[in-house]
Formats: structure tokens, C-alpha cells, sequence
């Protein structure tokens, strides 16, 4: 065949499309397994730094698995259901009814208290946003939280997932002095909220506030049933 020919050129460039697409497949099959541990890993980091237990990539699954006493999944009835709390997608259970979802919890042992990590999933303004909160035994008082992104604005939304943030919200209530759920709000710095606890907001990132805001509501307003009963 002359390899001036056009039928030659198509030849040619449908196998390297077809070498090139195999040795792609292979190695994204190859690295799965390193990729889902890391991913575990990392999620096993921000659940740490909800307890305010700093952890690396070395030491995360050994603090994990000496902290994390207990998990399991709720429905929106409060009641514990079969299923693995650790690999429960939340942006999946998002898309369910309300009746149809199931929502992690995480019992958790520091320094000898009980604590319990719960899971949020909201939108910010680029994409989603998603963060765990830990509460006290007392199931009201935050004992820590940590947030993260998948693309807010550098410098400004951002900002949620840096612990400054995030540490603004231990010993905030999550239910008012007569028992009522009432969140915890975003504000604007300097302003209040009336009723509830609050926390100020990231300055110029207004719309990754309101997410955090609307994220904290609706993913505590689930689990009300579970922590009143």
C-alpha cells in the first residue's frame, strides 16, 4: 500500500486511535484500585477534621479506624437500615425522594466522648459543595465540621474548606433552648441571625455562604429524627 494514499492515513491513524485508547483503558484499570484508596483516604482526612484531629495521608486510615467507634445508615424516619455508611454516595441519595434516602452517621470516641459525625451535600456557586459536622453526645452542640468543593472561586467561596472557617462552628446549636431544630446560619460578617446560632460568612463569596447555609439546613433538618429519638 502507498503510504501517500488517503486509505493509508485512515489505516493508520484508526490503530493508533484503537493502541492508544487500549493502553488508556489499561491504566486507568491498573490505577482504579490506588485511586479509590486515596479517595477513601481523603475522606477519612476530612471526617478526622470534623473530630479537629489533623491527619496526613500516612496516618489517616490508623487515627480513622481508633476513632470511629460505629456507622450506619438512617432513613428520614430516624431508624437505622442495612447498608455500608462509609460507601454511601450522598450526591446519589440527594436525587431519591425523601422517603427513599438513607444518610450516614458516624459514632465517633475522643478523648473518651461520644461524638457523631453526620454528612452534608449541597450546591455552592460552581458545583457542589459537601462537608461532615460533628456533634457532642448531647446530639445539639457542634463539636467540629469541615467542609470542601469541587470548584468555588480561589480566595473567596473557596475559603470553606480552610479551617478558620470551619472551626467557627464548635459549640454552636443546632437546636434552640426549647428543642426546636433551628440550623445554623450563614451571615454576612457583622450581621446576626435571630433565634439561632450563626456563624459570618466568607467575605465575597456571598453565594458559597447561602449554599453553606441551605447545605447545613436541609442535611441537619434529616437527621432530626434520628437525633430526637
Amino acid at each position: 500500500m502507498q503510504k501517500e494514499k488517503n486509505t493509508y492515513i485512515l489505516i493508520y491513524a484508526s490503530v493508533m486511535v484503537v493502541l492508544v485508547a487500549l493502553i488508556l483503558a489499561y491504566v486507568s484499570d491498573a490505577l482504579h484500585p490506588q485511586q479509590a484508596k486515596n479517595e477513601a483516604i481523603d475522606k477519612m482526612r476530612q471526617m478526622l477534621s470534623s473530630l479537629n484531629i489533623v491527619s496526613g495521608n500516612k496516618n489517616a486510615e490508623s487515627l480513622y479506624n481508633a476513632t470511629i467507634t460505629d456507622s450506619y445508615l438512617i432513613n428520614s424516619e430516624g431508624d437505622k437500615v442495612e447498608g455500608d455508611a462509609f460507601a454511601t454516595d450522598l450526591a446519589a441519595e440527594w436525587q431519591k425522594p425523601l422517603a427513599e434516602r438513607s444518610y450516614p452517621v458516624f459514632e465517633a470516641s475522643v478523648a473518651g466522648d461520644k461524638k457523631y459525625i453526620l454528612s452534608l451535600r449541597g450546591a455552592g456557586l460552581w458545583g457542589p459543595i459537601w462537608g461532615f459536622i460533628s456533634l457532642d453526645e448531647d446530639k445539639k452542640t457542634v463539636f467540629g465540621a469541615s467542609f470542601g468543593h469541587e470548584g468555588e472561586t480561589p480566595g473567596l467561596g473557596a475559603e470553606i474548606d480552610k479551617p478558620a472557617f470551619a472551626h467557627a462552628f464548635s459549640g454552636k446549636k443546632i437546636f434552640d433552648p426549647e428543642g426546636r431544630f433551628t440550623s445554623i446560619a450563614i451571615v454576612k460578617p457583622g450581621k446576626t441571625a435571630e433565634g439561632k446560632d450563626y456563624v459570618d460568612g466568607i467575605s465575597g463569596g456571598t453565594i458559597t455562604s447561602r449554599g453553606v447555609d441551605a447545605m447545613l439546613y436541609s442535611s441537619l433538618e434529616f437527621y432530626v429524627p434520628y437525633l430526637i429519638k
